[in-house]
């Protein structure tokens, strides 16, 4: 023990006298036990929490100020006098764990086909994920000497041990959500980090395949040294990471960042965390390829009062050099004297005043390839050349590599203390770490990609509002061509692949592709069009209870009749006729006409003569029609339906009744039939505990006529009582400011390009963003390329937690693209390919290959 502690001593005092810490040589410090938010060694206990991110890409300056100021303040009330460490870690979206999450998530339909669709298309989008750490110090066990002599002692004795007492472990938990408590407020919201994280943190670095950690509160002993085992070899600019048969598995290389630019720009390229996703490089393949450097950064906060005693003698300091320069025979004084005292003084009259202090940060970059030497060397190349075009020096830490490496390790300490800054909190919180892009739901299936600075997917689940308790409306709104009816079919699917009631009414005629897609992954699909081909589909004695459907009906018919007949009293004919037909035991609408063609009355035979009339035309059919052998009528039954009404023509809301043409009375009565279904629907008891989604593609149709709108704002303000959620789409958002009903329950909007500054401040108001030429810009060219091509399924989503993001649209495969097609040439081939009985894809054209999801993928790393 005596010999161990010499021994130290020793190195000690050498590193003194060539300008080193001792810390540099000591060994790295073993890990006694992680359990949630807790990461316990030999030397310290440090608790480990997640940082969320903040949407911060399309955030105005003036609100990433805020941020900006909110974090420094963090800083000084909630860290000071803690020793910090924040890691940025990177990882590729596993498609295996979706295909897991998938067979849970999903219960119709091809459920390992779509699963498989979602992991294939993972694996092959290599998806960085950002993860954002935050340890701190909450208690210290032993110095590193004295666990050194500890162990050596205990291993010479046989008697070594790395057990933690149950109540040690006990009273480090309770510091550690206590400390939560604190930070959870913050800007970073931060939340304990859960045991499997903190494994994988430790056991990543390993370059090893790992056993999965044991699902226990706590890992200790054998498990937790399978995990942490590792073999490096440190090279003057690099680390060798050896595998388990000693063969190389990567190169790591650590880089210093010596020195920072006098001030820092910010909000913009300055916010030098934030820009991570951002460096790019070159492969040897010739492809543009992320780095994804690492970050790993040791910092403590000053309590403020020692922060102020600092200040003070560093202006005390440049103040007696001032007055001894004075005093001396040139009179002159340096200008960096006089400009440290100016300095000094103003930052300590800011630090009495605000909540700014100071702190000691060491930013390191960590930089590895998997692939070669080289590679390694190009990925370092890229982080120095972006980073000195923000004025920011970034090196290859040369010959200390091993002990920055260590370093870097979550668990261990600082040993390089002389690569270090003294300044501002405010310095480090425009580093903005936990700036960038995130959107969606926090589980759910997967709707897309994130396109802003930080890369991830987008979830998203139209059906959650009513099952979270929250609003149930989500608005997809931009321009013809764009994308947003496909991508309201695409959530329309996934809720009925998650076994919802799923329901879309179609009045533009290309909706088809639902269906077909909804076959393609083996989902109970029902095509109901309303014409002269499908009489009686939408015959509400047929849709409705048969206490419901007589009043229902008599008013649908009354719509549809002439005004004089209506002044005549041919209300009392029909409400007569329709009571004796609910009586029979197949009530229908149809029969009611008969009924009324064969009574005595004249205005009773002549009401009836009209509706026959209006039964024989194309919209009139489906409601008056007599049903033919093998038509699909509307049915309140769990699956997709899709209920097209092509040729519908509606009334403006101001038209009086008798200044409409008859194509609008037979239309405006179609579409309260279908909406009289669809509430039916949505409030039935026996549905009542089942998921349902009512979608409407081109709600404007709606939005003109006093029913439609009455229609939209029951179901929007109604739809959390009876477990219904609405998918609205337009093209015209400005349509939506008057509908209050509506706005108050829209939780989710998805904003694609628009071309007129009308639509354009309509749609950023909807999203949350401040109306201006900015917003008017964004969603302009949101929908474009930067070489003018169209993105189809790019846009801006504001979700349920209010934060905005861009984002792209994505479909799995190219096959299911396909399905999902509404361009008029693909819709010919499908039914020409229906009728002829070809099929060798799902739309009976030949199968797509891997470039039919090319646009897919460019638009997305263009974006990223």
């Amino acid at each position: 023990m005596s010999v161990t502690s010499t021994k130290r001593k020793n190195v000690s005092r050498l590193g003194r006298m060539v300008g080193l810490g001792a810390e540099r040589f000591m060994p790295a410090p073993q890990l006694v036990a992680l359990a949630d938010g807790l990461v316990v060694t030999t030397t310290n206990a440090e608790a480990w929490f997640v940082l969320s991110s903040a949407n911060t890409d399309l955030m105005p300056e003036e609100a990433q100020d805020l941020e900006q100021d909110a974090g420094a303040r963090a800083l000084a009330k909630v860290l000071p006098g803690y020793d910090v460490h924040l890691k940025i870690l990177w990882s590729q979206l596993d498609g295996q764990a979706y295909r897991s999450e998938a067979r849970k998530m999903f219960s119709a339909g091809d459920v390992e086909a779509y699963a498989d669709m979602w992991a294939a298309r993972l694996d092959q989008l290599e998806l960085p994920q950002r993860h954002l750490l935050l340890g701190v110090k909450i208690a210290e066990r032993s110095s590193a000497a004295g666990a050194s002599a500890k162990n050596t002692a205990g291993n010479a004795l046989g008697l070594h041990t790395t057990a933690l007492a149950e109540s040690e472990l006990a009273e480090l938990d309770a510091a550690v959500r206590r400390l939560e408590r604190r930070l959870e407020p913050t800007p970073w919201r931060a939340r304990i980090a859960p045991v499997e994280l903190l494994a994988w943190a430790v056991s990543r670095e390993s370059y090893r395949p790992q056993p999965a950690p044991p699902n226990l509160p706590v890992i200790t002993g054998a498990s937790l040294v399978r995990l942490s085992q590792s073999r490096a070899i440190p090279h003057h600019d690099h680390v060798e990471m050896l595998d388990a048969r000693g063969e190389t598995a990567a190169w790591v290389s650590v880089l210093a960042m010596p020195t920072f630019p006098e001030q820092l720009y910010t909000p913009g390229e300055q916010q030098w965390l934030r820009c991570l996703s951002q460096i790019r490089y070159t492969h040897s393949s010739g492809e543009d390829t992320p780095v994804c450097p690492e970050a790993s950064v040791r910092f403590a906060v000053w309590r403020k009062g020692d922060a102020i005693k600092e200040v003070d003698r560093v202006r005390r300091s440049a103040k007696e050099q001032r007055r001894s320069a004075a005093e001396g025979s040139a009179g002159e004084t340096l200008a960096e004297t006089t400009e440290t005292e100016y300095v000094t003084e103003g930052l300590r009259q800011r630090m009495s005043r605000d909540a700014m202090t100071l702190l000691r940060d060491h930013p390191r970059l960590v930089v590895a390839s998997t692939e070669s030497l080289e590679d390694l060397r190009a990925r370092c190349d890229a982080v120095v050349s972006h980073y000195a075009g923000l004025s920011i020096d970034v090196r290859v830490a040369s010959d200390e590599q091993r002990e920055m490496w260590l370093e870097s390790q979550v668990g261990d300490i600082l040993r390089v203390a002389d690569l270090g800054h003294t300044r501002e909190t405010d310095a480090l919180a425009a580093s903005m770490w936990w700036g960038g892009s995130e959107a969606g739901d926090d589980v759910g299936p997967i709707a897309g990609l994130l396109t802003g600075t930080t890369s991830g997917v987008v979830r998203f689940d139209i059906a959650a509002g009513s099952a979270l308790g929250d609003a149930t409306t989500t608005a997809f709104l931009g321009r013809s061509g764009r994308g947003k009816t496909t991508a309201m079919m695409r959530a329309v699917l996934d809720a009925a692949m998650r076994g919802a009631y799923s329901l879309m009414l179609g009045f533009k005629g290309d909706e088809a592709a639902l269906v077909r897609a909804g076959q393609y992954l083996g989902l109970p699909s029902h095509h109901v069009t309303c014409g002269q081909d499908t009489p009686g589909v939408a015959d509400l004695f047929r849709m409705l209870p048969r206490g419901e459907a007589a009043l229902q009906v008599v008013s649908q018919m009354l719509i549809m009749l002439p005004e004089h007949m209506r002044n005549q009293g041919a209300e009392t004919h029909l409400l007569r006729a329709c009571n004796e037909v609910a009586e029979h035991d197949s009530p229908a609408s149809w029969r009611v006409v008969e009924r009324l063609k064969a009574d005595e009355n004249e205005l009773a035979k002549d009401v009836g003569q009209a509706l026959f009339e209006i039964g024989r035309t194309q919209m009139g059919a489906p409601i008056l029609g007599r049903p033919q052998e093998g038509a699909s009528p509307l049915r309140a039954e769990p699956g997709l339906w899709l209920v097209q009404v092509p040729g519908l023509t509606l009334p403006n809301a101001d038209t009086r009744p008798a200044d409409m043409t008859m194509n609008e009375r037979v239309s405006l009565a179609l579409m309260r039939g279908l909406i009289a279904y669809a509430l039916n629907t949505a409030a039935r008891a026996d549905l009542r505990n089942l998921p349902k989604v009512i979608a409407i593609p081109e709600v404007h149709v709606l939005t003109g006529t006093d029913d439609g709108k009455r229609f939209l704002e029951l179901v929007a303000r109604m739809g959390r009582a009876l477990g219904t959620n609405l998918g609205v789409d337009s093209q015209d958002p400005h349509s939506l400011l008057g509908l209050v009903g509506l706005l108050e329950a829209i939780t989710t909007v998805f904003g694609f390009e628009q071309s007129t500054p009308q639509q354009q401040d309509a749609l950023s108001e909807l999203l949350g963003l401040p109306v201006g030429p900015a917003s008017r810009a964004l969603l302009h060219g949101i929908g474009k390329s930067g070489h003018g091509k169209v993105r189809h399924g790019h846009c801006v989503i504001r979700d349920r937690s209010d934060r905005v993001a861009t984002m792209l649209w994505d479909i799995p495969s190219a096959e299911l693209l396909q399905a999902l097609s509404t361009n008029p040439k693909d819709q010919a081939e499908a039914t020409e390919a229906d009728q002829t009985g070809r099929s060798q894809g799902p739309l009976g054209a030949e199968s797509p290959g891997p470039d039919s999801t090319v646009e897919f993928t460019k638009a997305g790393s263009e974006a990223a």
